[in-house]
């Protein structure tokens, strides 16, 4: 229940924002129709967020007869976390990733890059799935699916400030709230709440799926390893689709090749992580 009243207070907040945005580029009916695109937007990034997310990287669907050592890992971490077995899907990509989606574990989905089935042994790989059912079990993705969405809706709304802002504010008058300077706000502020919005969900919940991950694999040490090599594969691979709307989806950053400061990172330091993921195996 705590978890749940954490989800409808960030999603509040999102739509507060995303009003408040539609005001400052539109007046008072920016914001109604900022309102109602945010209502859409919430039924929809419920019912299918997970296909946009899956789409949006290419993510093909696996069989046990596709992939059965993948699938038998997934299988077995499913019974430790006493939750139905989610789609596995294998991302075409080189750099070594994963992530989960879905609304709840019932219609839940994990995705692994080609990359990370290439350099991960069986234990390792077995942490690692285990960190993203642990997402599932604390149903994380449907929160993270929901503003990788809403992420992307406040860039967009951002562009169109800035593009209002060229033109004069969009036929608005200076006499409404905040005119030129309130376009001029709304184009700085929004990517950067959006940024903060992401990382409010991501860096604590990372050490708690950690936790879980080490919990059903039955050794942290498996995830520790894993995420040594992650931490320095990744730097050398770039996610080729990644964009910074689903960056916190993924076990570790996808832009973490990329000279981005670690303060505005959405996942916590990966020595750190792996700190603490040998303090458990102790």
């Amino acid at each position: 229940m705590t978890n749940w009243i954490k989800s409808m207070v960030l999603m509040t907040a999102i739509t507060l924002l995303f009003v408040w945005i539609g005001g400052m580029v539109g007046g008072q009916g920016g914001m109604v129709l900022a309102l109602v695109i945010a209502t859409a937007l919430n039924f929809f990034s419920y019912w299918f967020s997970d296909s946009i997310v899956l789409k949006r990287y290419h993510a093909k669907e696996v069989s046990q007869l596709d992939a059965p050592e993948l699938y038998g890992i997934v299988q077995e971490l499913s019974v430790a976390a006493e939750i139905p077995m989610p789609k596995i899907y294998i991302v075409p990509e080189s750099a070594p990733n994963a992530f989960a989606t879905g609304r709840n574990p019932k219609h839940a989905a994990v995705a692994v890059t080609e990359g990370i089935l290439q350099i991960l042994d069986r234990n390792e790989l077995k942490g690692v799935l285990g960190h993203e059912l642990a997402h599932v079990v604390h149903r994380d993705i449907l929160i993270g699916s929901i503003v990788a969405v809403f992420s992307g809706a406040i860039m967009i709304l951002a562009s169109i400030a800035r593009w209002g802002a060229i033109f004069g504010g969009l036929g608005r008058s200076n006499d409404d709230d905040g005119g030129i300077f309130g376009l001029l706000i709304a184009m700085f502020i929004a990517p950067l709440a959006a940024s903060i919005i992401q990382m409010s969900i991501s860096r604590s919940r990372e050490y708690l799926a950690d936790s879980g991950g080490a919990k059903f694999s039955g050794n942290p040490r498996y995830l520790a390893n894993a995420l040594r090599k992650l931490e320095q594969f990744s730097r050398r691979i770039p996610l080729k689709r990644a964009t910074p709307q689903t960056a916190h989806m993924f076990i570790v950053n996808p832009f973490s090749g990329r000279r981005i400061s670690s303060l505005f990172s959405t996942h916590p330091p990966t020595e750190e992580r792996i700190r603490r993921l040998e303090e458990m195996s102790h």
